[in-house]
């Protein structure tokens, strides 16, 4: 299936039903009075989360989406039927937003939370309704109003508790298939990964955390550059970045610390908020370097970046030192979710 991660859609709900204006007439009963009753309200519609979806592919070719509108009221004081409302379901992680507006409607970040995105209109008043001791027969109803209508755009945020960063074959997707079972494509060729994929990751049975793993960035990807910077809005939700870097570009004209600081500036660029999220460095690749050279290299990184957070080292192929760098993951998070409690 083709990975969606946002889409337009237009919803309208549904008219309410126009009140009616009847009297009774029957045989021996000459002044019956009035007996027209109200409509039906309109169908709303609203958005639910469901955990069982992953992208927004079913809205890839159907964009239009209306609830039926209330039925009219009748003579004899009977009402017309209300509508029900129209349910769409959208991946956990979905984010509306007013197209007109640029509103955030809402956030359906727990499975089965519902959303109302459009309110069905409400019914009509029947004559019956404006009888009174001194209008015995009223001629007036009221007609139904119109059900809201508007353009929405969706946008999938997935929901992990920690984004990997990089460049293109900074190891990302290794590191993801090492430590959960996420299987992404890995490839020696840039850009093998085209869409968010998520891993969850055990440190003990009744302990774990969510991992995504998004594009890799290039140099002017604000700008549209390889794959763009449409995936970083994946990472917006996350409590933790971590910021891969090849020790050992396959480019030799490549520089580790040149790559690190283009993919800053690009964060940057795209969202403040979240260039200034908690980002540890994770130095990979280090099975590509004899033990003797690793430390030097690895602190020539470290000081060219003037990088003052956590730092650790690396092989995401071999799985070397992945086990202490999940563990102080696991620690981290738990320690944040405390706080916020």
């Amino acid at each position: 299936m083709k990975f969606i991660d946002e889409v337009k859609i237009h919803v309208a709900a549904g008219k309410g039903g126009n009140g009616c204006v009847s009297f009774r007439r029957e045989k021996y009963i000459p002044f019956g009075g009035p007996d027209g009753d109200d409509g039906g309200d309109g169908g709303s519609i609203y958005l639910r989360a469901d955990s069982g979806l992953t992208t927004l592919a079913d809205y890839r070719h159907k964009r239009q989406f209306k609830a039926k509108n209330g039925e009219q009221g009748m003579g004899r004081q009977r009402t017309g039927a209300s509508m029900e409302d129209l349910i769409l379901d959208v991946p956990v992680g979905t984010r509306v937003v007013d197209e007109e507006t640029q509103e955030v409607i809402g956030d359906l970040t727990e499975d089965q939370q519902l959303l109302l995105v459009a309110k069905g209109g409400f019914h009509g008043l029947g004559n019956t309704r404006f009888k009174s001791s001194t209008n015995r027969a009223p001629r007036q109803s009221t007609d139904g109003s119109l059900g809201e209508e508007r353009e929405i755009h969706l946008e999938l945020n997935v929901l992990a508790d920690v984004g990997l960063l990089g460049l293109p074959n900074a190891g990302k997707s290794t590191l993801i298939s090492q430590v959960s079972a996420a299987k992404p494509r890995i490839a020696d060729y840039p850009f093998t990964t085209l869409h968010p994929h998520l891993g969850v990751v055990y440190i003990e049975s009744h302990r774990s955390f969510m991992m995504a793993d998004i594009p890799g960035l290039i140099g002017g990807a604000s700008e549209g550059a390889g794959l763009g910077i449409q995936f970083l809005r994946h990472l917006r939700r996350t409590r933790l970045l971590l910021h891969l870097v090849d020790i050992l570009p396959m480019d030799e004209l490549q520089d580790a610390v040149e790559d690190a600081t283009t993919l800053i500036r690009e964060l940057e660029q795209f969202d403040k908020t979240l260039a200034d999220k908690d980002r540890w460095l994770v130095l990979n690749k280090t099975d590509l370097v004899l033990e003797e050279e690793r430390g030097e290299i690895c602190d020539d990184i470290v000081n060219r970046l003037g990088w003052q957070g956590p730092v650790y080292r690396i092989s995401a192929v071999t799985g070397e030192g992945t086990q202490q760098l999940m563990a102080d993951i696991m620690t981290h998070i738990e320690s944040i979710k405390e706080q916020q409690e």
